[in-house]
Formats: structure tokens, C-alpha cells, sequence
């Protein structure tokens, strides 16, 4: 049911006028948030942690726009195919360029860390078009119609996949080919997280952008395409985090986590309508 969903919208977003899918995509959020319950309240245990319990006004409201931002979302991600040098100029901002530009003197590759806030995979495809090869670790879909929908939609915009497991080792040969690594670093699917503070609180985060840091030299560039009010993005990248040497030492791959996890904080604290954690990361 729900790939055919996915297709219909698709068949929307490609033939109406952003603008009414964005109208469109804020009824049906609204929609789906009324009787999503379990979302809301997982939504609810996050942001009381970003924001404070007391804010419940804040919080109510970040909670409706979460789900709102995130139906755009998805529209946004059907719309690959539209994606051209005149939609960039006109929609999108960039900011920070010269530090990608920098980053990938190095010759080392580079790992681009972002995290489920904002637009991520729009965010993928308008780097993709840059021309530099690029490349995305994500989780499959257990359903395999879906999966594969995914896949061609990042296929559309020259994103190409990697899947967590074994999969992972592609990720050395890419740094190794300088090309450009992309990683959520706000959620762990591979149960082999660690423990670190976010928000003053101890969450389980991903290591992964950490340990292929540290094991081949590439730098870590945060990246982040933020939604705003007029519906327009900004790209940023931002300084690129060096790693001190090549090493797999346990204190170092956790000093690595807790710069990139300092400037995701930055973020979800600057964004919360835009961080889309449908499940608790605070037990």
C-alpha cells in the first residue's frame, strides 16, 4: 500500500506546481498527525530534552510543524528529476562552498555529515550535481518494491547508494578515490553506537563518520540544507574537521564524535521544526 502511495505522489510532484504540492503536503501532515500518536509522542520526549519540558507551547507547535516540513519533504524527494542549474539558482543558497572546495584538495576524500533535519536527501542530490562523484550510506527499506523506489529516486540525482553491513567496506575505496562520503550522524542503525552526551543527556550515536575519519585521513565536513520560511534552502558547509592522525583509538573516535555531535546541537536547537526523529533517542 504504501509503494503505491509513494508512486502517486511521485505522479503529483512531477506534474503540479511545487507550490500546490507544498499545500497539499501540509494537509496531509496535518492529517497524519492528528491520528499519529506514537510519532507525537516520541517527537514529544526529544524535544522536551532540545528544548526544555516547560516549553510545551514551543514544543506543541514544533510538533505540528515537524510533520508539515517533513510532508514537503518527501515532495521535495520526488521531484528529482526536476532538479536543474535554474532550480539551484532560484531556490537554493549556497554557503561555504570554499570549504568543500578546500576539503577535496586534500586528496583524501571527503566525508559530509548531516544529520535528519532539514532536507538531507535534497541536500544530497543538489551536491550531486556539483559534478563531484558522491556517495550515501543508507538503511534499506524492508519492503523491496520501496527499497528499490528509493534507490532510483537518488539514482535519478547521481547519488549513489551504499547499504549499511557488509557494504560498508566501499566506503574506504571512495575516501581512497577522493570522492565525497555521506552520513546521518543523529541516528544509530547499525547497533554499534556508542554512548555519548547530546542535549546534556547520554544517547547512543553513530561512530561510523568518526572511524573512517580516523582510519584514512579524510576530513569531516558538516553540511546542512535548512528549509525557510519562504520555502527556499540554505546550503551551508561548514569548517571541516580534521583528524589528528590516522589511529583507532577508542578516546580519539569519541573526541571525533563529540565535535560533529556539537554542531548537529547547533542545529536541531536552531531548527526543531525541522528535525524529523520519529522515535525516542533518550531512554
Amino acid at each position: 500500500m504504501l509503494y503505491y502511495l509513494y508512486k502517486i505522489g511521485r505522479r503529483l510532484a512531477l506534474k503540479a506546481r511545487i507550490e500546490t504540492c507544498y499545500r497539499l503536503a501540509v494537509i496531509l501532515a496535518d492529517i497524519y498527525c492528528f491520528f499519529a500518536w506514537n510519532d507525537r509522542r516520541n517527537l514529544r520526549a526529544n524535544l522536551e530534552v532540545v528544548l526544555g519540558a516547560n516549553n510545551k507551547k514551543l514544543i506543541d507547535r514544533c510538533i505540528r510543524d515537524v510533520f508539515r516540513n517533513f510532508g514537503k519533504y518527501l515532495f521535495d524527494f520526488f521531484r528529482f528529476s526536476k532538479i536543474t542549474d535554474e532550480y539551484i539558482k532560484n531556490t537554493i543558497t549556497v554557503k561555504g562552498r570554499e570549504n568543500l572546495d578546500a576539503a577535496l584538495v586534500k586528496g583524501k576524500g571527503v566525508i559530509l555529515l548531516s544529520a535528519h533535519i532539514g532536507n538531507w536527501e535534497l541536500g544530497a542530490a543538489i551536491i550531486a550535481s556539483f559534478g563531484h562523484p558522491f556517495h550515501a550510506i543508507v538503511m534499506s527499506h524492508k519492503e523491496k518494491k520501496i527499497n528499490n523506489f528509493f534507490v532510483e529516486q537518488r539514482q535519478t540525482a547521481k547519488i549513489n547508494v551504499i547499504g549499511l553491513g557488509a557494504q560498508l567496506k566501499k566506503c574506504f575505496s571512495v575516501l581512497k578515490k577522493n570522492h565525497l562520503l555521506a552520513i546521518v550522524g543523529d541516528r544509530d542503525f547499525s547497533n554499534h553506537g556508542i554512548k555519548i552526551n547530546f542535549f546534556g543527556r547520554s544517547a547512543i550515536m553513530p561512530k561510523g563518520p568518526a572511524i573512517f575519519s580516523l582510519r584514512t585521513g579524510a576530513p569531516i565536513l558538516p553540511v546542512f540544507l535548512i528549509r525557510k520560511e519562504d520555502d527556499k534552502f540554505d546550503l551551508t558547509f561548514e569548517k571541516p574537521l580534521e583528524p589528528k592522525r590516522t589511529t583507532n583509538d577508542a578516546s580519539e573516535i569519541k573526541n571525533t564524535m563529540s565535535q560533529y555531535i556539537s554542531v548537529i546541537e547547533r542545529y536541531v536547537k536552531s531548527h526543531p521544526d525541522q528535525w524529523y526523529v520519529f522515535r525516542k533517542l533518550w531512554s
